[in-house]
């Protein structure tokens, strides 16, 4: 018997490298990503939510002119870089260059080239619009009320400051152009250290001249600052966002927020519900609206002046509303520390609203997916 043996370079049975290419490789993006990869189901449930909203998008273009960036294409990127905490348009576009699983789930072909980061961005800003973005988180929304994965009768609700994309040095007096005693001196280059010490600074009479719908506000203990304030109505059960709203930092957004989207909700629930909150949301105004309503306030005892009494306090449904009332946090905390939404990129109540929406959109999904392979693993 004879064996043939074939020995490489040097007589060593090891491989060598090939520094030359083939010319034609044939490989798929959908090869190279797992079955079981975590993106595959939210890929899944986005594409579902974009192709319910072929209409609204194909509303956004002209009939005539040049070829655009294909919609969908520029709303999954957008979804990666919350996803991913990607800080901005040309990291994103790096990532796309050499990230096969990023590419994918664009759906950008390798043989297509990624657009310029400065494209990206124009053509993005055509689609962050209020109207996409609530568009595709109800569409989120449906996928979880399919699954009946929402609780239909308990819900928390809270608001949380949003920095803006703009410096206190911005906020300047409304009658001035700049040279009064609101603004930077004169000199010291182009960004001088600033003091605002003794100056008297208010909504009424100052506005900030890079976000002009930035609100100057103030969290006890902490140091002002220009800011938005973030609503959220969640659901107790899984810790599902059903409804979101992006106001302007004023003193009574968070209780007229609430109210408007406890009202919003109210439309597509019958029977009584409940809405566990702390104690901001504890005022004879908040509680006898709620109560119009048909929906119990459940808001954390005030030790003086509390607007709600024994009726509800001694209902054991009331202890376990303020234990799962917190799950609201977990929302916030996943939108700012992955979200992006510690620090603001965006200026303008209007692009600032759709971002967050988006941004709840994209907590859903995940908390979706999270939930799909939890009910398949038990």
């Amino acid at each position: 018997m004879f064996y043939l043996q074939i020995k490489g370079k040097g007589g060593v049975m090891r491989g060598d490298e090939e520094r030359q290419e083939g010319f034609i490789m044939l490989t798929s993006l959908e090869d190279r990503i797992p079955t079981d990869h975590p993106l595959r189901a939210v890929r899944r449930m986005v594409d579902e939510a974009l192709g319910e909203m072929r209409p609204l998008l194909d509303s956004l273009y002209a009939q005539r002119g040049r070829v655009s960036i294909p919609p969908e294409y520029l709303l999954r990127a957008q979804l990666l870089q919350i996803l991913f905490a990607i800080p901005s348009e040309r990291r994103l576009c790096e990532h796309l260059e050499y990230n096969l699983l990023f590419r994918w789930f664009v759906g950008l072909p390798l043989s297509e080239a990624v657009w310029h980061p400065t494209t990206f961005t124009k053509n993005r800003d055509r689609l962050l619009t209020s109207e996409v973005a609530e568009q595709f988180f109800e569409h989120i929304r449906g996928e979880a009320e399919a699954r009946k994965l929402l609780s239909r009768e308990h819900f928390s609700c809270d608001g949380t400051l949003l920095e803006a994309a703009a410096s206190l040095k911005s906020f300047r007096p409304k009658n001035e152009d700049g040279d009064g005693d609101g603004g930077p001196p004169g000199g010291g280059g182009r960004n001088p250290d600033v003091s605002f010490h003794g100056t008297k600074r208010t909504n009424a009479t100052h506005a900030s001249t890079t976000d002009p719908d930035a609100r100057l506000c103030r969290i006890k203990g902490k140091e002002a600052k220009l800011a938005y304030r973030g609503h959220l109505l969640v659901e107790n059960r899984h810790g599902l966002i059903v409804s979101a709203a992006l106001t302007t930092a004023t003193g009574t957004a968070e209780v007229e927020a609430a109210l408007g989207l406890l009202a919003k909700e109210r439309e597509h629930r019958r029977g009584r519900l409940t809405v566990g909150a702390d104690r901001g949301y504890n005022t004879r105004s908040f509680v006898a609206a709620a109560r119009t309503l048909n929906i119990t306030p459940h808001v954390a005892e005030k030790k003086r002046y509390s607007a709600i009494d024994q009726r509800t306090t001694t209902w054991e449904g009331y202890a376990v509303s303020l234990r799962r009332r917190k799950i609201v946090e977990e929302a916030f905390g996943w939108m700012k520390t992955v979200g992006g939404l510690r620090k603001l990129r965006h200026r303008g109540e209007v692009k600032v609203r759709a971002v967050f929406t988006f941004t709840c959109a994209c907590f859903n999904l995940v908390r979706l997916r999270n939930l799909e392979a939890e009910l398949a693993s038990g």
